[in-house]
């Protein structure tokens, strides 16, 4: 379709290692005949080197990387690594996510936004105060999980039941463009890039990406691929549901203000009014419908939201200090 530019979805390359951990996992990708084993426990759970060999393992569930054997995707001792790193993160997100494990009280707090260390949160920054290379910067570290957009969430579908099924697989129906190619919202999230000057391919701002960005897409990931963590994953699915139609209509008021282009405006207006909606059925069909099933779910759901804005936090912190400071929050240049 004339004015949509689709996401280049081959296989990006492996990313540079930032310690023994993820340097042991690229290794073994590259296929290294002999890789010494180095232990994760001493390893930070929300550090570059950590987080980086989770997102590497993860993403070979998605789209893997360019030159790498696909068969690796279960490969036993990858799978056994991937696990002895999820053990640490889980626990210190569990730590730091505090919950009394009731989803209202959790869902509550989702009406307090995420704020950095003056009252400001990240989109309220951004529409006060954002200039362009800011929203640039914000753009690319949210394209490792725009650019596949819900595919982490479809990892519940097949684990719920009932009513709530139904409502998760129409959430998700709008989300991959309800049956329309030029509607599906990675598709938007690459014109808004286009419109922004970025580089559309998959996965090409991963080097760029700390820990903190890369935590918020590992855990999805983590709570996805683990039937264990489903009303872990319901309720992070509830806490982006909810928080997404305030912060992105002032998203959507900054890239306007800065003149970046109505296909940059569209993504965050079409997620205004899509995820207003989108929240109802959220609170009232897929919790609902799970807790109906699975009640003894409840701790997990308000953990999954508890845990969503734990990292979001973290992240936020480490933007706005870093655009406060009139300097980049990537770990590099962005060109």
């Amino acid at each position: 379709m004339p004015g949509h530019r689709e996401p280049r979805r081959r296989s990006p390359p492996l990313p540079a290692p930032r310690g023994p951990l993820s340097g042991e996992v690229i290794d073994a990708l590259r296929g290294a005949p002999d890789h010494r084993a180095h232990a994760v426990g001493d390893a930070d759970p929300f550090g570059d080197d950590l987080q980086l060999a989770l997102y590497v393992l993860y993403e070979l569930h998605y789209q893997g990387f360019a030159g790498v054997d696909e068969e690796h995707e279960w490969n036993p001792a990858l799978l056994g690594l991937r696990r002895a790193l999820e053990e640490p993160f889980l626990a210190a997100l569990r730590a730091g996510a505090r919950t009394d494990g009731v989803v209202d009280t959790a869902l509550a707090g989702l009406l307090v936004e995420p704020v950095g260390d003056d009252g400001h949160s990240v989109s309220h920054f951004l529409h006060d105060d954002g200039e362009l290379w800011q929203l640039r910067e914000y753009a690319a570290l949210r394209s490792l999980y725009h650019l596949k957009e819900a595919d982490p969430h479809a990892w519940v579908i097949p684990r719920l039941y009932g009513r709530a099924k139904a409502a998760m697989v129409a959430v998700e129906f709008d989300e991959f463009g309800a049956g329309r190619e030029a509607d599906i919202h990675a598709r938007l999230y690459a014109d808004l890039m286009t419109d922004l000057s970025l580089e559309t391919a998959y996965g090409h701002y991963l080097d760029a990406a700390p820990a903190d960005a890369l935590a918020t897409v590992n855990l999805m990931s983590l709570f996805g691929l683990h039937r264990s963590l489903r009303g872990a994953l319901v309720g992070h699915f509830a806490a982006v549901e909810v928080t997404s139609s305030p912060g992105s209509r002032r998203l959507a008021a900054a890239l306007k203000r800065v003149g970046a282009g109505p296909a940059a405006q569209r993504f965050y207006d079409e997620h205004v009014e899509a995820d207003a909606v989108h929240e109802q059925v959220v609170r009232r069909d897929v919790i609902g419908g799970l807790l109906a099933d699975e009640p003894h779910l409840e701790p997990d759901i308000a953990f999954g939201i508890e845990a969503t804005g734990f990292l979001e936090d973290r992240l936020a912190a480490r933007l706005l200090t870093a655009w406060r400071g009139n300097s980049t929050a990537l770990r590099g240049p962005l060109d």
